[in-house]
Parts: structure tokens; sequence; C-alpha cells
């Protein structure tokens, strides 16, 4: 990945939270016991794509609200320590997000936000070096976060700083009402949208550059190749890596996000910007099952 410091800092704006990850050891049974290791870390959309760039050395900023608690500050100080750039309002109680992963890897989250719904009174500081404001659709959902994601946006469009925007979650997407979530995504006026293959195709023929004002729209398959479609109408396909022994994919489209984001700021070629995706994606995904 590009790391030079003349392309500038990614910035991620949103949800800093705690997860509790609940790994089952075999199938569910319901209203009964399910072997299972318990572990808690920091999660969030957004809180995970700055560590996947700082994994991968690029400077990266985390924008946000955490609870005015031991937890909070716990949460902060952990993407300091990765040595993130951290503009934090703190207030309120911080949220946790319980991720239940099955056995073989696929996750469901169990959300409280809390406190990351909160964060109002914007600063232009914090979009100082960016080279681009990311931001999950999860951050358009709950007010104040969701007006102050839409003047961020706006100051980055005024200072050349480039939008991102990630379709987040099927059933954020299916609450807010597909038409209504595409419009959402292009008052951002993004050059790049992401979403997996649930997302898009929840979307549908919507989730397109033409419709969103994008440069490329860019769905991801999991282990199978990502697609790329581009402003001219073209489509690309990109192989994404294998990485044997998963046993949790939490993170990987965040990682995969960071890496994209990181090198279209660099180099603005898509099928690169998709490869070092795959790359950090990988990599999250290794870190999360301990490989």
């Amino acid at each position: 990945m590009n790391s030079n410091p003349d392309v500038g800092v990614l910035g991620a704006v949103g949800d800093l939270v705690e997860d509790v990850v609940v790994l089952l050891h075999e199938s569910l049974h319901v209203a009964s016991d399910t072997p299972s290791t318990v572990t808690r870390r920091r999660g969030g959309s957004a809180a995970n794509v700055i560590e996947a760039a700082r994994h991968a050395g690029a400077g990266a900023r985390f924008i946000g609200q955490v609870g005015d608690d031991a937890v909070g500050s716990w949460l902060v100080r952990t993407l300091e320590d990765l040595g993130a750039e951290v503009a934090v309002h703190v207030g309120g109680r911080t949220g946790t997000v319980v991720v239940l992963v099955d056995h073989t890897g696929e996750r469901s989250m169990l959300p409280d936000r809390a406190a990351c719904t909160e964060l109002d009174r914007p600063e232009p500081s914090w979009l100082d070096g960016l080279h681009t404001l990311h931001v999950p659709f999860y951050s358009l959902i709950g007010e104040p976060l969701a007006t102050t994601v839409r003047t961020l946006a706006g100051w980055a469009h005024e200072r050349g700083i480039a939008v991102s925007v990630d379709a987040s979650s099927v059933s954020v997407l299916e609450a807010v009402g597909v038409e209504t979530s595409l419009d959402m995504m292009a008052a951002l006026a993004p050059q790049v949208v992401l979403a997996n293959e649930l997302e898009a195709a929840t979307l549908g023929a919507g989730l397109e550059p033409r419709r969103l004002g994008a440069d490329v729209v860019v769905v991801k398959h999991g282990a199978l190749p990502a697609e790329l479609r581009l402003a001219d109408g073209t489509s690309v396909a990109v192989p994404a890596i294998a990485v044997p022994g998963v046993r949790d994919t939490t993170g990987a489209g965040d990682g995969f996000a960071a890496g994209f984001l990181v090198e279209w700021a660099a180099s603005h070629d898509a099928v690169a910007a998709a490869r070092r995706g795959h790359e950090v994606a990988a990599a999250a995904v290794r870190r999360a099952s301990g490989l």
C-alpha cells in the first residue's frame, strides 16, 4: 500500500464500540446450550477501517463519539496505540455489538450503538490532511450523527477531499427502503461506493455509478472476485485472495475498504485498488481467525 504522507490520511466517521464476540463451536442449539468462546475487542465499522489501514501502514483518523466511561477510554486508547489519529467527542454510554460467529465463520450482529449516534458539533479540523472521508451507511442512521456526517461530507467536497460510502447492512437498507437508501448515498456525492453481494442484491439496479454519481461501485463477493462497476458502464472482476482455515470473517469488508481507498487515493486505478483491498481484507481475516 502507498503510505506516502503526501497522499494524506484516510478518515472514517461513525461507530467505535465494544464487540462481544461469541464464537460458536457447533450449530446453535435454540433454547438450549451451545459450546462457545466469548471474547471482547474493539469494533465498529468505521473503527475497523481505521484499524485495517494502520495495520497496512497507512495514515488514518477515526471520527466519532464514545461514552464517558472506562470502556470508551479503553477503545480510544487501543486505536491510539495503533498509531491512529482520533477525533472524538465523549459523552453518554459506549456502544456494544454482540457478534455471533457460527461454525462456518459467518457473522450475525446484535448492535446497541448508544453514544455513537450522538455525535454533533462537527469541527472542520477533523478533515485536516484527509484524502478521503469514508462513511459507512450506518453513520447515516440516527441523529444527530447523520446530520453531522452530511455536514462533514459537504465540507470535504469544498476542500477537494473524496467521499466514499459503504452500504453496511442489508437489514438497515431494507428498513430505510431501497430508493431512499440510494438517494441518501447519492446525496453525499461519493467517488467510491462499496457493497457486499447481499447488499448489492438488496439495492438492485440502482447500485450503479450513474445513479449514485460515483466513479466506481465495488461489489464484494467474499472469497470470490470483487466486481468493479465503472462510470463508463463497463465492469471488471478482480480475484480475491484465498485464506485457508478461516474461522472469523469479522472486519474483512472493512479491511477491503481500507486497502481500496488508500490505493485509490494514490493511483485512481480501480483494479490496483481492488487488489490492495483484497490483500488488506485477507490480513484482517487472518488476524480475526488467529492465523
